[in-house]
């Protein structure tokens, strides 16, 4: 199925029982922070959560965990609901291939229905803090879009990207632009020509954008494109007669604005994905200059915080999927890249060997791709008959595989991203490889020669004892 906005694909959920109306009133604090920690606890088949009543708001909805479960997750690529993590990785890697899909341009979207130049956050969102020690009231599920200043016609440099956004007035924005990030690019280059950086920010989004705009793309990749490849038809945008940008024709919210040359307040703090609070910084400023909204729009949250939130169900396989391609194109060995922990700060790789130590030189490419460079902290490598998303059988390889002595390799002073709570300095840390691989010629370390091998028909009974299991559930004999 092909969801075009939040609302078909809330109504999709409801469908399958995975939304959850809440019309109690609720206050926004600490209610929407508590109520976002919680569902996250329900396992991985929690529902979205969609409020109605919030005191102080008036009518005004906001939705919770909407891709906050491997469920969800699946019924957003259109799968089955009880389809595996590693199931939808695959389907995300072969979907990537069809990339790019020329975007549909369409004249009209239904957040054209009313439009402000007088903003004031305060009135048309409701706003809560993500966590109690956060510095203020932030938007952070909101996909901010913004082009290349030398290269503005070029579709593939156009950013949408997520960003944290500090709500510091009625009509303007701290943002936090991560140095490794294409917004970081583009705002580097519009200061170098004393220039203010156009923006746009969608609040509400289709889950298939959402989902990309979390993702690692090189920096000339369109999202949009890369949508479109993800639900196999071209992705709707509207072109913004302000800026000039192309804008998600399904986004309940609009906010329309620049980001001010060389202006730098402080931001922060906030309850980061990393499950710390990270400390104040000065960042720049957007200042706001029109919204465009749907009537009753739907205001979209995410909580974050220790894992697992939904932002880890968000951001994972669309980090896994772009590394697995990368390595791939230079080590078609690699079988799959599993890196939903921490935002790939630890990442899984299963690949065949071509000889010793081959697995050690995928895992220093791991460390050059664009996401390695701020990320991939940890590497582990494991053989191509380890399952990555199955942590049993890699806590089993790193048990019976790694050697500390001979298969573990340090790199001092790798750039990290400024997050990560360890990084000493901020931007700076020391990363490390284990090769939990088995060893191969010429390196003849073990005693491999007799591995307990998978029993004749054991894919045959999986499929029958799940059959059996499903109608058991549904309480057939």
């Amino acid at each position: 199925m092909i969801f075009h906005d939040l609302r078909g694909f809330l109504d999709e959920l409801e469908r399958q029982g995975q939304l959850v109306h809440v019309r109690q009133g609720v206050r926004p604090e600490p209610d929407i922070a508590a109520a976002g920690r919680a569902v996250t606890d329900l396992g991985e088949a929690s529902p979205a959560l969609l409020f109605h009543a919030l005191e102080g708001y008036g009518a005004a909805r906001l939705a919770l965990n909407v891709v906050g479960s491997w469920a969800n997750h699946a019924l957003m690529l259109g799968l089955p609901k009880t389809a595996s993590v590693r199931e939808q990785f695959h389907a995300i890697a072969q979907r990537w291939t069809r990339f790019p899909v020329p975007v549909e341009r369409v004249a009209e979207a239904p957040f054209q229905d009313n439009v402000t130049t007088e903003i004031d956050l305060f009135a048309l969102l409701p706003l809560a803090r993500v966590n109690p020690m956060d510095g203020g009231f932030y938007l952070d599920k909101a996909v901010v879009i913004s082009r290349d200043p030398d290269d503005p016609e070029n579709p593939g440099k156009q950013n949408v990207g997520y960003y944290r956004l500090q709500v510091k007035d009625k009509n303007r924005l701290g943002l936090q632009p991560v140095p490794m990030h294409d917004i970081a690019l583009h705002l580097r280059k519009a200061e170098e020509r004393g220039e203010n950086l156009p923006v746009a920010i969608a609040i509400g989004t289709d889950p298939i954008l959402a989902s990309v705009a979390s993702a690692p793309l090189r920096y000339d990749q369109s999202e949009y494109e890369m949508a479109g490849a993800l639900a196999g038809q071209p992705y709707r945008v509207v072109k913004s007669d302000a800026t000039g940008l192309d804008l998600p024709w399904g986004a309940e919210i609009i906010l329309e604005g620049e980001v001010v040359c060389g202006a730098r307040e402080l931001e922060g703090p906030f309850g980061e994905f990393t499950g710390n609070y990270s400390g104040l910084r000065r960042q720049p400023v957007i200042q706001l200059t029109r919204a465009l909204y749907r009537h009753k729009p739907i205001f979209e949250q995410c909580y974050v915080g220790t894992p697992w939130t939904e932002v880890d169900t968000l951001i994972g396989l669309p980090t896994c999927v772009p590394i697995y391609h990368q390595l791939k194109a230079d080590f078609p060995e690699v079988e799959a890249v599993n890196a939903l922990y921490t935002h790939g700060l630890a990442t899984i790789i299963s690949t065949r060997q071509r000889f010793g130590g081959f697995a050690k030189a995928v895992a220093m490419r791991t460390l050059s791709t664009p996401h390695g460079i701020g990320y991939c902290k940890i590497v582990i490598m494991v053989d191509e008959t380890v399952d990555p998303f199955n942590l049993a059988q890699v806590m089993w390889a790193l048990s019976t595989r790694f050697d500390p002595a001979k298969d573990m390799i340090t790199v001092p002073t790798a750039s990290i991203l400024p997050l990560d709570p360890l990084a000493d300095p901020p931007g700076i840390a020391t990363k490390i490889i284990l090769d939990a691989t088995t060893p191969m010629a010429p390196d003849r370390r073990g005693d491999f020669s007799r591995p307990v091998e998978i029993p004749p028909g054991t894919r045959e009974w999986t499929a029958i004892l799940g059959d059996l299991w499903a109608k058991a559930k549904a309480g057939e004999r």
